[in-house]
């Protein structure tokens, strides 16, 4: 007997749409807005109200910031720090995931423990600030990925899922004269591609928008990523410090202070936008079969 649907859940079926459709409304009209600003003229980038379309649209903002070498210096450094802090947080997460996801590794509980920890009580800014200091690292790149190299929760959703994996195909490896070593690279990672690109997402997207810690250990200014150049624009108003001179000069440039903050703020966006489709068929299933087992 096929079951039809009643006139209740019909009713509950809209309402479902209409309530999805105003939440990606009122998701999505944010960057909009902020995209139509971006390339809006003058005329209508003073206007005030909602924005919709614009009637002459310019890509002036964005060529402006495009010739801002300390725009595009930071950008560079934004993506230098993404590549190299993904690859080695993934890499440093993924060899120590492993042994704690088997249950017969000497002291598993313990060191389980001492992670967890970790998680409620963190050693605070301070200390790590000296921690950094005494290794030598300040200004550099590693005092940007190494403090956050492993994270407990990261660490936790990978070491689930690898237990979840069948123990006979290691077994069957093992009887075969394969090393743990070549178990994990040639069985266990090509196995773990959805928890994998689901923690790689994570990793690359607090990378990208983090700028406390840039801003604590980065003294020189041509190191300064992209999110620290960005609170300096917005929050302490030193756009004119970062773009050619008379860039945006109120009375005869095409374009206004807020249309090039916009385009800076659409091109700080655009990469994790663009990354996000193309790892979204295992976000999903990384995340659920991450959390199953705990």
């Amino acid at each position: 007997m096929i079951k039809t649907d009643t006139k209740r859940d019909k009713v509950f079926i809209i309402f479902c749409y209409i309530f999805v459709a105003l939440l990606v409304i009122i998701t999505f009209y944010p960057f909009w807005d902020l995209f139509i600003l971006s390339i809006s003229p003058r005329s209508e980038a003073l206007k005030p109200g909602l924005r919709l379309f614009t009637s002459a649209p310019t890509l002036q903002a964005y060529e402006t910031v495009f010739k801002s070498n300390e725009i595009i210096r930071s950008f560079w450094n934004s993506l230098v720090r993404v590549v190299v802090g993904t690859v080695f947080s993934l890499g440093v997460t993924a060899l120590t995931a492993y042994p704690l996801s088997k249950r017969d590794m000497p002291f598993n509980k313990l060191v389980t423990f001492i992670i967890l920890f970790t998680m409620i009580f963190s050693g605070g800014m301070i200390p790590s600030y000296l921690l950094v200091k005494d290794l030598h690292i300040m200004n550099t790149i590693w005092a940007l990925i190494l403090p956050t190299a492993v994270t407990a929760y990261n660490l936790i959703i990978m070491r689930n899922f690898l237990e979840s994996l069948p123990p006979s195909l290691e077994e069957s490896a093992c009887i075969d004269g394969a090393s743990y070593m070549t178990i994990w690279y040639k069985i266990v990672l090509p196995l773990s591609k959805p928890v994998l690109a689901t923690v790689m997402l994570w990793i690359a997207v607090a990378h990208w928008n983090n700028y406390f810690d840039a801003m604590i250990y980065m003294h020189d200014r041509s190191k300064y990523t992209l999110p620290v150049v960005l609170r300096r624009i917005l929050l302490e108003n030193e756009l004119d410090k970062y773009l050619p001179e008379g860039a945006i000069d109120t009375g005869t440039a095409p374009q206004t202070p807020e249309t090039t903050k916009g385009a800076i703020v659409m091109v700080s966006t655009i990469p994790i936008i663009c990354v996000y489709p193309f790892i979204q068929k295992y976000f999903t299933k990384g995340v659920m079969l991450g959390a199953v087992k705990g």
